[in-house]
């Protein structure tokens, strides 16, 4: 590790002389990218992030959201007031592993989730969900498969032994991955108003403690290792980077924190991850315009004769710092070692500099850290860096096209569309027992009984004399690398409106967002003009959608030998619903008679084009990308766009709804046919067959007038009937396709039976 010579300048400007080891080794760690954001903070000021709904915005460990009362959950945020929400809270975070994830998949991934719920924890929050987003090489590519293998393995054994459900996310192969996965993970938890807590110091004087794991050597220097390109040699060289977790400790972590904030005992918190102790503590105070004042040798530590630097900067897990009344530390301790915890009072809040003091082997202490603490926090400069725009490719379809059949079987078989039924099983997703909506749909349910109230159902029954209503939580998240190497910046405003579209088919509306932004080595113009592409494309999609994004994450340097990873915009959206039931992406057989397939949402199905889509990628050849809803179009934009779909999704004659995304319809009809209920559909031509535009839906229902109705001016199509017999029935002109529900089983199934 070592300071760069720009920045040492500036650090030997502000203290006036040499820094120390230690210092330049914690200036170095938070000024790193990782850290500090320095070459992509000046782009996050084009994201919207207030709102009624929101009670801590983007800067601390996690954002905290006000949940609407049931009654309001079916009301888009941007048509409610501040008393429509009422104190119980949920709050979101995301956040990333990758390179680690790379060099060493199961730990990697396996902390990651770790990491993402003490970050949770720290708001004072229970951990109630998660959502992992991964990306992988091509499914063909051996290494690629054990990534793939280990990183699951990792996120299942993590998350399943810390009790807390893995429901949701997305899982793509793309050749852009061959030589830096991505390992992206968000968190909800659950907290109110009483149980807040911040990571913002709050008075000299209290103390600081330290409670979790042992400090050892693992995961030194991550987040400047977070910080730079993978090279070659990186899964040898840089495993000393990697941090290793124990999720045994973590569920006691969980449980302790619940209990100290029961109590009413944490003035503050941080959890422990980028850049360690010095991290956290350094961030804490400098929260607060404050300073402390540690003892290094306080720190209870796992292995011998650490140095200062090595105690501030390790990465061990399962760690916590908290800000005590002097009066409360022998209460903290005492709760530690009830969960079998570690425990050490660590220093003090002061209202001077950030100073660390150590003695180790030596008789006496000597000052090795004495900086200003925001200085050191928030100080690093912006890099000013410059950009090429991307260009969109020309129209070049394939010639000869494949037949229909061929086509509709490539693409439903791609691994990117296939089911993703061999990772989720891995997962227990019903721990916790909210889980409403179950992995494998548009998007995950979560059953929030805290927000069921008498003063919204007065006689605590549903209107069908079932069990009370409260507010569903709906979440989902992902990225479309295919759209957004296409087209940056359109293809991060499609992955913004496919991510509401997945909560509108649950009937759910926006409620907030974050987002995980990847992209490579920023110092290349062209890759920094496709980042810059993915923030405005987002920043934009969200304000049309009236979404605010409260907080998240920026992964650069996502960059090896094999080159950088297309600009990946991971956004997970979390929205509301009255109700925990809503309609599956399953046809009804029962109702197959009287009732009729639909498409409902934005554009034609004829209209669009095919560029970023999956039979492109299986086809070869290039197009522009599909042209997108205008914000301005209709009365309120995307907004009103996804509140209509919401509302037909929750129409009492829809039977079943499922969005149109990756693989267009073929794939959408495909995932919607189970072992008696199929699909008779005919379309205009081809390219409405596997276009992707978002934003539309495809609807069972047994009233298609109150369909059309509630849809306004968004098109409706009627695609075909529901029929009885398993199959998918595909026409386009002359040319047709069908298949039973063994053959999509079959063709669906290539990552279960390949990794079987």
């Amino acid at each position: 590790m070592s300071l760069p010579d720009s920045d040492h300048e500036l650090v030997v400007a502000e203290l006036g002389r040499e820094p120390t080891a230690a210092e330049a080794a914690l200036f170095e760690n938070l000024w790193s990218e990782h850290c500090a954001y320095r070459s992509s903070r000046p782009l996050l000021s084009a994201f919207e992030s207030e709102g009624d709904q929101v009670v801590v915005g983007p800067g601390d460990d996690a954002a905290v959201l006000a949940l609407p009362d049931p009654e309001a959950a079916d009301v888009p945020a941007a048509d409610r007031d501040a008393d429509d929400y009422g104190d119980q809270y949920v709050t979101f975070g995301v956040e990333s592993h990758n390179h680690p994830s790379f060099v060493d998949p199961f730990d990697g991934a396996a902390t990651g989730v770790g990491g993402i719920v003490r970050d949770t924890m720290s708001m004072g929050a229970y951990p109630i969900a998660l959502l992992d987003s991964l990306y992988f090489g091509g499914f063909d590519r051996e290494r690629s498969r054990y990534l793939f293998e280990g990183v699951v393995e990792g996120i299942s054994h993590y998350g399943n032994c810390i009790g807390v459900p893995t429901v949701g996310g997305s899982v793509a192969f793309h050749g852009g991955y061959e030589g830096n996965p991505l390992v992206n993970v968000a968190c909800v938890g659950l907290t109110n108003e009483e149980r807040l807590v911040t990571a913002t110091a709050q008075e000299p004087g209290n103390k600081l403690v330290l409670v979790g794991n042992g400090t050892g050597r693992d995961g030194l220097g991550g987040a400047s290792f977070a910080s730079e390109d993978l090279a070659e040699d990186a899964e040898t060289e840089d495993r000393p980077a990697v941090q290793v977790g124990d999720p045994y400790a973590e569920k006691r972590l969980i449980e302790c924190n619940e209990a100290l904030v029961d109590e009413d005992l944490v003035l503050s918190a941080r959890d422990l991850g980028a850049a360690g102790l010095g991290g956290a503590s350094s961030e804490l105070v400098a929260k607060g315009g404050l300073g402390a004042r540690l003892d290094l040798d306080s720190v209870h530590q796992r292995e011998p004769s650490m140095n200062a630097m090595e105690i501030l900067l390790a990465e061990s897990q399962e760690r916590m710092c908290y800000e005590v009344a002097p009066e409360d530390v022998d209460r903290v301790a005492a709760l530690a070692d009830r969960f079998d915890l570690g425990c050490s009072v660590i220093g003090d809040v002061t209202d001077g500099n950030y100073v660390c003091e150590f003695a180790g082997d030596d008789e006496e202490s000597e000052v090795v850290v004495d900086v200003d603490a925001e200085y050191l926090a928030d100080g690093a400069p912006m890099n000013d860096l410059p950009s090429e725009a991307p260009t969109q490719p020309d129209r070049d379809l394939p010639e000869p096209e494949p037949s229909l059949e061929e086509a509709v079987e490539s693409v439903i078989a791609a691994p990117s569309t296939a089911s993703k039924r061999w990772v989720y099983r891995q997962y227990d997703h019903e721990v916790g027992v909210r889980t409403a909506m179950k992995p494998g749909d548009d998007a995950a349910i979560m059953a929030i009984r805290e927000t069921e109230t008498e003063e919204s159902d007065p006689e605590g029954e549903d209107a069908d004399g079932g069990d009370p209503e409260g507010v569903g939580l709906a979440l989902s998240s992902g990225a479309n690398p295919n759209w957004t190497e296409t087209a940056p910046y359109e293809g991060a405003r499609a992955v913004a409106l496919e991510n509401a579209t997945n909560l509108a088919a649950k009937g759910a509306v926006p409620l907030a967002a974050v987002d995980c932004l990847n992209g490579g080595n920023p110092e290349k113009p062209d890759v920094y003009g496709g980042f810059k592409g993915i923030v405005d494309g987002l920043a934009d999609a969200c304000a049309d959608l009236d979404t605010p994004v409260v907080g998240g994450n920026v992964s650069l340097y996502n960059d090896s030998v094999e080159g950088p990873i297309p600009p990946t915009p991971t956004l997970a959206l979390i929205g509301t619903r009255k109700g925990y039931d809503a309609p599956p992406a399953a046809l009804d057989v029962d109702r197959a008679s009287d009732s009729e397939l639909l498409l409902v949402g934005a554009g034609d199905a004829d209209g669009g084009a095919l560029g970023g889509s999956e039979y492109l990628a299986q086809t070869g050849g290039t197009d522009r990308f599909p042209a997108l809803p205008d914000a301005e179009e209709g009365p309120g934009g995307l907004a009103d766009l996804v509140a209509s779909l919401a509302a037909v999704a929750r129409h009492e004659s829809t039977l079943a709804t499922h969005d149109v995304s990756d693989g267009g319809l073929a794939v959408a009809l495909a995932e919607l046919v189970t072992d008696e209920a199929g699909a008779d559909v005919t379309l205009p031509d081809r390219v409405a067959a596997f276009e992707e535009t978002p934003g539309r839906l495809v609807v069972q229902t047994t009233d298609p007038e109150a369909v059309a109705e509630i849809a306004g001016d968004l098109p409706v199509l009627r695609l075909g009937e529901v029929t009885a017999d398993g199959a998918l029935s595909l026409s386009v002109g002359d040319d047709a396709v069908a298949l039973d529900a063994d053959a999509i089983r079959d063709l669906r199934g290539v990552i279960e039976r390949e990794l079987a």
